[in-house]
């Protein structure tokens, strides 16, 4: 059997240098291969050789600053169809897009829930969102039964050297001696169940639009306790502060980011093989003992 050859678009992106650790498990299965596409050097790259091009590249949402917005359009989107394009022109059979849970716009607020189904649509908040989708309704075009595109719009993903929320998190689990006990939920995927979800995708020649997600819905005070325990440290879950933190969620966006609720319904991440290798408990403990 011969070895499926995955180009990566988007050089060094933590998406991509995972997914080229988890397969390294298959050495005679996978042949990855990453390129930058800043500028325009990728351009003269053939791609005629892969089986499928992963397109991890992009600008994350790190500042609402409306300077950027130019930026977001240019890189999300305009670069998202002009990979996809040079892909089909060059023969390339799968075409990976990684999109996000953002083109359905912000968390649900504390104590409101904020589930999305099969039938919600997408409206974006931001230019980041926008971008997003935006880029997928330009690559969708390009489909035909040569040429199949695979849509992923994941959570928000945690694991070893990720960024963002869950660093944070970290973080405060192993400085704080208390941490606010708010009922919500959100959906987060690991970053091992998702290079086995792409690596599934691949193997199997998929197309369409994808929800991965880990097997539970995470409580943020139960995900820092996990935390806190991993390190051997005690933290106390209190409500005292819940009050005050229900006013500050109408006015401060990163309150809702953290105690917000945002889930895929359960139905909606299901497949028909098992990426969702880890369990939470088990997840939390890779990232943190792999990472301290």
């Amino acid at each position: 059997m011969s070895r499926k050859k995955i180009l990566i678009t988007g050089k060094s992106s933590y998406i991509g240098t995972s997914f080229i650790k988890w397969v390294s498990q298959w050495p005679d299965q996978y042949e990855v291969e990453e390129i930058s596409v800043k500028g325009e050097e990728w351009k003269k790259h053939d791609f005629s050789g892969y089986d499928t091009v992963l397109h991890v590249a992009g600008i994350a949402h790190v500042s609402a600053d409306p300077k950027l917005e130019d930026l977001y359009y240019k890189v999300n989107r305009d670069l998202t169809i002009e990979v996809a394009k040079k892909a089909k022109n060059d023969g390339v059979k799968q075409f990976i897009f990684m999109s996000s849970i953002i083109v359905y716009g912000d968390s649900g607020g504390i104590n409101e829930k904020k589930i999305i189904t099969e039938h919600t649509i997408p409206q974006p908040t931001n230019s980041y969102g926008n971008s997003k989708l935006q880029a997928e309704e330009g690559i969708k075009s390009l489909e035909d039964a040569e040429f199949k595109i695979v849509i992923i719009r994941p959570p928000m993903i945690y694991g070893k050297g990720s960024k963002g929320n869950y660093a944070k998190l970290s973080k405060a689990a192993r400085i704080l001696p208390v941490f606010p006990d708010i009922d919500n939920q959100r959906s987060m995927l690991y970053i091992d169940n998702l290079g086995e979800f792409i690596r599934l995708i691949i193997e199997n020649n998929e197309s369409g639009l994808f929800f991965p997600q880990d097997s539970e819905h995470v409580k943020t005070c139960e995900m820092v306790r996990l935390i806190a325990k991993v390190h051997e440290k005690k933290i106390r879950l209190i409500r005292v502060f819940n009050p005050l933190l229900n006013v500050m969620g109408t006015k401060v966006a990163i309150i809702n980011k953290v105690f917000g609720n945002l889930i895929y319904e359960k139905s909606l991440s299901i497949y028909k093989e098992k990426y969702q290798i880890w369990d939470l408990r088990k997840s939390i403990e890779l990232s943190e003992l792999e990472s301290a």
